[in-house]
């Protein structure tokens, strides 16, 4: 059966940025959650200091609950060698870092779409720098899952492989025990894609999920992809809401999930509006994972 993790999106600006919430605060917030474990970012403030690392997952595990998955952004589409063996020794200390806090999921991104890369330049370059790390990986039983994601917060470009196809193609081009990858399906609709169909193509690589869920606050479906889809900005016609009561079909998605025989962590996305919102996407995946996957 799959399990829940939480992901303090709301609270990125205060652990990431201006340092007014610490992580143990945060770890406070979300053990009062029912849910199992804590997804965690490499760039909190406080983890720049190795020394907090095993402190914090003592905190955590304290209140009976483990770190599974590390999220973090490397850039492998650069063209400089150089830079993308720095992002290749960045990607190695989180890899790291997900094994000292006692996680098995560690992410991985193809890097920014420049604008001239080549659709074969940047999924090989992508791939070259996946695969120089899953050996490490490897080493320390950590799976590196690659997300569809759309753009890291400091990045001048979105995410090379946001659209399906170029995601698709090199998700196929990488087969490694200790890879996988993490399905969003809300970023399918900032590409202006339909995340069912996504999910179909891939289904039977995914190993772990970000719960999420968007709403328009106007036009339609058909205008996010005309106008939005793949931008450079977060669709203006989107935003973040409560699990369930968005744009995407959970029934749907676990029931592709069951079928392929998915029991992998599930973290949710969510909490924009307060920890009360947090706490009703948490009741709404549970209601929904003891559908799809009945415990007797």
């Amino acid at each position: 059966m799959p399990r829940l993790a939480a992901f303090p999106k709301a609270f990125m600006q205060a652990l990431c940025k201006d340092g007014t919430m610490k992580v143990s605060q945060w770890i406070d917030l979300a053990c009062k959650l029912d849910v199992d474990g804590l997804e965690w970012y490499a760039g909190f403030l406080e983890m720049s200091d190795e020394a907090n690392w095993k402190k914090f997952r003592k905190q955590v595990e304290d209140q009976g609950r483990v770190i599974p998955m590390m999220c973090c952004s490397p850039d492998f589409t650069h063209p400089d060698p150089g830079f993308r063996q720095k992002e290749i020794a960045k990607q190695k200390r989180w890899i790291d870092m997900t094994h000292t806090l006692g996680g098995s999921y560690c992410r991985v991104l193809s890097g920014q779409r420049r604008p001239e890369l080549t659709l074969d330049q940047g999924v090989n370059l992508a791939a070259e720098c996946i695969e120089a790390c899953l050996p490490y990986a490897q080493e320390r039983n950590i799976t590196l899952i690659l997300e569809n994601h759309y753009k890291d917060d400091f990045w001048e470009y979105p995410e090379f492989a946001q659209k399906m196809e170029v995601f698709v193609k090199l998700v196929d081009s990488i087969h490694h025990p200790n890879f996988g990858v993490n399905y969003d399906p809300s970023n399918t609709y900032i590409a202006g894609e339909d995340p069912l169909e996504l999910l179909k193509r891939i289904s039977h690589r995914v190993v772990t999920m970000h719960a999420s869920d968007r709403y328009l606050i106007e036009g339609t479906i058909e205008d996010l992809r005309r106008e939005e889809g793949g931008s450079a900005g977060y669709a203006k016609r989107l935003r973040h809401g409560e699990i369930g009561k968005g744009l995407n079909d959970y029934d749907a998605i676990f029931k592709e999930l069951k079928r392929v025989g998915f029991d992998g962590w599930i973290s949710i996305e969510d909490g924009i509006e307060g920890m009360e919102q947090l706490e009703r996407s948490v009741t709404f995946l549970k209601k929904k994972i003891g559908v799809y996957w009945p415990s007797f």
